[in-house]
């Protein structure tokens, strides 16, 4: 049996492994923080909500870091991440809104003002889309990826994305009383 002994040089080697590690992850968090914000604040509608996505989904990309960072592209599947967390958010804020109107039945509400300008009622009406439409149109505008890249980020064909982004803006003419154009 032979016996390989620990030197201080193995030790260096493996701490700037390490490091690499490290540093390819804080560059990553640093130039992918604000993007994955945006994304998550035009699917939620929520800049609380769209930080508290954007952390949860940098803190689970970190703990995968060392299978995420072989993927072709890390940015494409930490984006599918961020959009599999809103919709487990909303499914689960739409639960707990269910059971606190049985709660509340009765009880006096306090209404809040709507918030006003194009941009808000522009979000507020993409956010009523199916969720998929609500995908493609963020990705879309918020990420500027094309249809290609969107197909890639959500694991469906270029042709759902060019049919979800058509009915999406069908929808939002129609909701927002605009003609759309050709």
């Amino acid at each position: 049996m032979r016996v390989i002994p620990v030197t201080s040089e193995m030790d260096t080697e493996a701490s700037v492994d390490v490091t690499i590690d490290r540093v390819s992850f804080e560059v990553f968090y640093s130039e992918q923080r604000r993007p994955l914000m945006a994304l998550a604040y035009a699917v939620s509608g929520s800049r609380i909500a769209a930080e508290d996505l954007a952390q949860e989904t940098l803190v689970a990309a970190y703990q995968s870091w060392d299978r995420i960072r072989q993927k072709e592209n890390p940015g494409t599947w930490v984006r599918r991440m961020l959009l599999n967390k809103a919709s487990s958010h909303y499914r689960r804020r739409l639960a707990e809104a269910r059971v606190l109107a049985k709660g509340l039945v009765g009880v006096d509400r306090v209404e809040f003002p709507e918030v006003t300008g194009d941009i808000d009622r522009i979000w507020a009406e993409v956010r009523r889309l199916p969720r998929r439409q609500v995908e493609v149109i963020a990705l879309a505008y918020m990420e500027g990826l094309s249809q290609v890249e969107i197909a890639r980020v959500l694991g469906i064909s270029k042709e759902s994305v060019n049919t979800h982004t058509r009915r999406a803006r069908q929808t939002l003419a129609t909701a927002l009383g605009l003609e759309e154009e050709v």
